[in-house]
């Protein structure tokens, strides 16, 4: 993608913009609620450093992992403060010691790997007692298949084949299963959508491109994606 990334309007990446400009002041307003001073935080699947480079500009000190260098290159470059610790790594061998985080992030990457309890025990690891772990991901039912891999094919250009896979996806229970295993309480739950009928939502469309005022919004509902914050359980519990 390079610079596409924070450009493209005819690819699904543009979706994700969407999605983060919703999603990012709602997490720095949750750290805000929780911690008194900056704090260390760790995005898994950082990508191009949406989330990363936002939370760097608000002082907290940063790290963002990803498996593409490619993507990695573009989360430098668009890194304002230049503090980021960006790093190659995989989500199932974190290269940071236990304890170290007091906020970890899995945004958009729990329905592309294949074993997601396996990135969750990493997160908890990595994680301090009573630090957060902030997630993102769709459910697994047909709603969610012709909204999120069908309705995505049908409305933007440039999508890539099987950019999700449905098998993939996570009904909340069992992504509350695999938090609890490692001693992860949800706290909070958000449904997440995007705003339906809409002059955005028909221009997209018409033109198969994404309007740079295309909106997601929180819901009550969960059917399709979600969101939500775990806590890790203090230590002796």
């Amino acid at each position: 993608m390079q610079e596409g990334w924070y450009t493209a309007s005819d690819h699904p990446i543009a979706l994700l913009r969407a999605e983060n400009r919703l999603r990012i002041p709602w997490i720095l307003q949750e750290i805000g609620f929780r911690f008194s001073q900056k704090i260390r935080a760790l995005d898994i699947g950082c990508g191009a450093g949406f989330l990363t480079n936002a939370l760097a500009q608000e002082g907290h000190r940063v790290s963002g992992i990803d498996l593409s260098e490619n993507s990695l290159t573009v989360a430098r470059k668009f890194d304002r403060t230049k503090t980021v610790d960006y790093r190659h790594a995989n989500a199932y061998s974190l290269p940071f010691a236990n304890k170290y985080y007091d906020v970890v992030c899995a945004m958009d990457v729990l329905e592309h790997v294949e074993s997601p309890h396996l990135l969750i025990a990493e997160a908890s690891r990595v994680l301090k007692p009573e630090g957060l772990f902030f997630f993102h991901t769709f459910n697994r039912n047909i709603l969610s298949y012709i909204i999120v891999i069908q309705g995505v094919n049908w409305c933007v250009r440039n999508a890539p084949k099987n950019m999700h896979v449905y098998p993939l996806f996570i009904k909340p229970k069992e992504l509350e299963h695999l938090c609890v295993a490692q001693n992860l309480q949800i706290t909070k739950w958000l449904g997440f959508r995007p705003k339906f009928c809409t002059l955005p939502f028909f221009r997209m469309l018409l033109t198969r491109k994404v309007p740079a005022d295309f909106a997601f919004k929180f819901s009550s509902n969960r059917a399709t994606g979600y969101c939500g914050i775990a806590e890790k359980a203090a230590d002796g519990l």
